[in-house]
C-alpha cells in the first residue's frame, strides 16, 4: 500500500529533490538540475514567488520505499490573471506503479480543494521560469537543464487518472547554416535603420546585468498572453538576473535596444551544460564547476533559454536583428546545433521566428487539467 508523507524536514527536503537521481539513473536523455537551484526554488526563504504562491510538497512510499514525489502550489497571482482556480502540480516523478501516482495526484487535488480549488493542472512551477510540460513526444531526445524530462509511462498514467490537454508545448532543433538566410540580413537592416534600433555590444558578463533587468521587464509585457502566466515581480527578477546571467558567456547573449536604451528583443543562449550536468549528477561542488565550465567553452551545441521580442514590435521584423547576431555568434565559436526552449504550440508569432532555419520538432509538451 502506497504512503504519502509531506515534506516537513530539510532531510525530507532532500530526499524530494535526489528522488529523480535515483528514477532516472543510467538514463542518457535525462539532464539532471543543480541540486542548489533546486532546493532554493523550493525554500521560502529564498524564492520571492512564495509572496503570492502556497505551496506543500510530499513523498510516495511503498514498501518502505520511496516511489514517487509531487509538489503542489497555488499560485494567487496567475489564477486572478486568468480568473481560475486551479492549483498546480509540480516536480512530479514515480515508478510505473497506478496506485501511486493516483496517490501522489489525489493528495495535491485533496490540498487544492480544502483552499477552495476548482481544479488541478501540471506540471508547472511557481513562475514560468521554472520548467513546464510534462513530455508526450520525444523520450529519445536529450533534455536540457530549463526542461523536465519524463518516463513515457506518464502520459497513460495521467490519461487513466482523467486528464486532458490544457496547453502543448513544443520544442526544436536547429542546424546553423554556414551563411545567414538573406531574408533575415535584409530585414535586420531594414529595421535597424527605420526603428533606429541598435545590438548591444558588450564584452563583459557585469556590463550586461543592467539591460538583465530590463529584460525581465520587458518579459512582462511580450509573455502576458501566454499560457497560466504571471507577471514577475520585482525582487524575482533580481533573483532571476543572478541565476541566468552567473555564467552565461556574452557573446551568446543577444539584447536589441531602442533609442531609449530600453529592451525591445533579446536572445539568452548557452552552450549546453547536459553532458556536464550529468557527470556531475547535478552538483557544482567540489567538482562541477569544472565540468560546467568546460562545456561552456568546449561545445558545439547551443541551448536557446530565452527568446522574445517586445509586442510593439511583433511582425516589424525585430526578431531579424536578434537571430543576425546570435547567428554570427554562432559560426564565430563553431556552434553547429541549437535546441530551443519550449514554446506553445499556438503561439505563432513565437515559432515564426525559427522558420527561416528549417527548424525539426523534436519534442512535444503537456500541461495536464482536469476540474474537479
Amino acid at each position: 500500500m502506497t504512503e504519502i508523507r509531506k515534506v516537513t524536514t530539510s532531510e525530507q527536503l532532500k530526499k524530494f529533490i535526489t528522488f529523480p537521481h535515483h528514477l532516472y539513473k543510467g538514463n542518457p536523455y535525462w539532464c539532471p538540475p543543480i541540486i542548489m537551484d533546486e532546493k532554493n526554488t523550493l525554500s521560502p526563504e529564498k524564492n520571492h514567488a512564495f509572496e503570492y504562491c502556497r505551496a506543500e510538497y510530499w513523498l510516495a512510499y511503498k514498501d518502505g520505499k520511496l516511489v514517487g514525489r509531487v509538489a503542489g502550489i497555488i499560485n494567487t497571482k496567475a489564477n486572478k490573471r486568468w480568473g481560475e482556480e486551479l492549483v498546480r502540480f509540480g516536480w512530479i516523478d514515480f515508478i510505473d506503479d497506478a496506485e501511486v501516482s493516483q496517490k501522489l495526484i489525489d493528495t495535491v487535488s485533496e490540498w487544492g480543494r480544502a483552499q477552495g480549488m476548482k481544479g488541478i493542472q501540471g506540471p508547472l512551477g511557481f513562475t514560468d521560469m521554472d520548467n513546464e510540460g510534462m513530455m508526450v513526444e520525444g523520450f529519445d531526445q536529450h533534455c536540457t537543464i530549463s526542461s523536465i524530462y519524463n518516463h513515457p509511462y506518464y502520459v497513460d498514467h495521467m490519461v487513466r487518472m482523467g486528464f486532458v490537454k490544457g496547453a502543448d508545448w513544443l520544442q526544436f532543433e536547429f542546424k546553423i547554416p554556414p551563411v545567414l538566410p538573406e531574408k533575415v540580413e535584409r530585414t535586420a537592416k531594414i529595421v535597424e535603420e527605420k526603428y533606429h534600433l541598435r545590438v548591444l555590444k558588450v564584452k563583459r558578463r557585469k556590463d550586461l546585468i543592467p539591460y538583465a533587468r530590463k529584460m525581465f521587464s520587458m518579459l512582462n509585457h511580450a509573455f502576458d498572453e501566454l499560457y497560466g502566466f504571471a507577471a514577475i515581480g520585482e525582487k524575482q527578477m533580481d533573483a532571476y538576473v543572478q541565476q541566468y546571467f552567473g555564467f552565461i558567456r556574452p557573446e551568446f547573449v543577444v539584447f536589441v535596444v531602442d533609442p531609449k536604451d530600453d529592451v525591445v528583443g533579446f536572445g539568452v543562449t548557452l552552450p549546453s551544460v547536459t553532458a556536464a550536468l550529468q557527470r556531475s549528477n547535478g552538483k557544482i561542488f567540489p567538482f562541477g564547476w569544472f565540468h560546467l565550465l568546460k562545456a561552456v567553452y568546449r561545445n558545439d551545441i547551443i541551448d536557446m533559454y530565452l527568446v522574445g521580442v517586445h509586442p510593439e514590435y511583433h511582425g516589424k521584423g525585430a526578431a531579424a536583428l536578434v537571430w543576425r547576431d546570435m547567428h554570427r555568434a554562432y559560426l564565430k565559436y563553431g556552434i553547429k546545433t541549437a535546441y530551443s526552449n519550449p514554446q506553445l504550440e499556438d503561439n505563432s508569432k513565437a515559432l515564426l521566428i525559427w522558420k527561416d532555419f528549417h527548424p525539426r520538432q523534436i519534442i512535444r509538451r503537456r500541461c495536464w487539467i482536469r476540474h474537479f
